[in-house]
């Protein structure tokens, strides 16, 4: 292959990483071709994309990014998969279609710079919170003390409150309210 057309294949790959500094790398042998139509098919749904990559142009695509710690796992045949919001939502997604396609084999992941080798690594991956779910629980977690700071603050206020409805209760039905000594 010249050297013009791997520039060409290794700008084509960073074209359609974008920005997106984080992928999934699977290796597909084995799966019958309808079944990888299924898989793009379901994934394209999620905004997800399949690349078919060439190791020797990925590896030197890659040098310099995010994806680089993918360089060691690029050996036999790859396929990149990316998009959607996070790479944690498309390894949540390819866990669950990996469940179906046995013959697939889960490589590994790349977030924020860090690798996730091997099937293990991605199945980790798929179980951290996604950018809104870690909002979330941010949010969660700054609250909560106040919230409970409220509730004790209001915990005496709301007990004086419920013996004066007593008191006037029991007044207004012509009871007599006994001296506590």
């Amino acid at each position: 292959m010249s050297k013009p057309v791997k520039e060409m294949m290794m700008a084509d790959y960073m074209a359609k990483l974008g920005e997106n500094g984080d992928a999934l790398l699977v290796n597909i042998r084995g799966v019958g071709a309808n079944d990888t139509n299924a898989l793009r098919k379901d994934l394209a749904k999620s905004e997800i994309s399949v690349t078919v990559l060439r190791n020797n142009v990925a590896r030197k695509a890659f040098e310099g990014t995010g994806l680089e710690p993918l360089g060691n796992l690029l050996t036999g045949p790859n396929a990149l998969v990316y998009g959607a919001e996070t790479v944690v939502e498309v390894a949540r997604k390819i866990v669950d279609i990996a469940k179906d396609m046995p013959d697939m084999e889960l490589r590994g992941a790349v977030l924020d710079g860090e690798l996730f080798e091997g099937e293990a690594g991605v199945k980790r991956l798929s179980k951290f919170p996604t950018r809104d779910e870690a909002i979330a629980q941010a949010v969660t977690i700054i609250l909560t003390p106040g919230g409970k700071l409220v509730g004790a603050v209001k915990s005496p206020a709301s007990n004086i409150a419920g013996i004066l409805k007593t008191i006037e209760e029991k007044l207004e039905k012509g009871e007599t309210i006994a001296k506590i000594a």
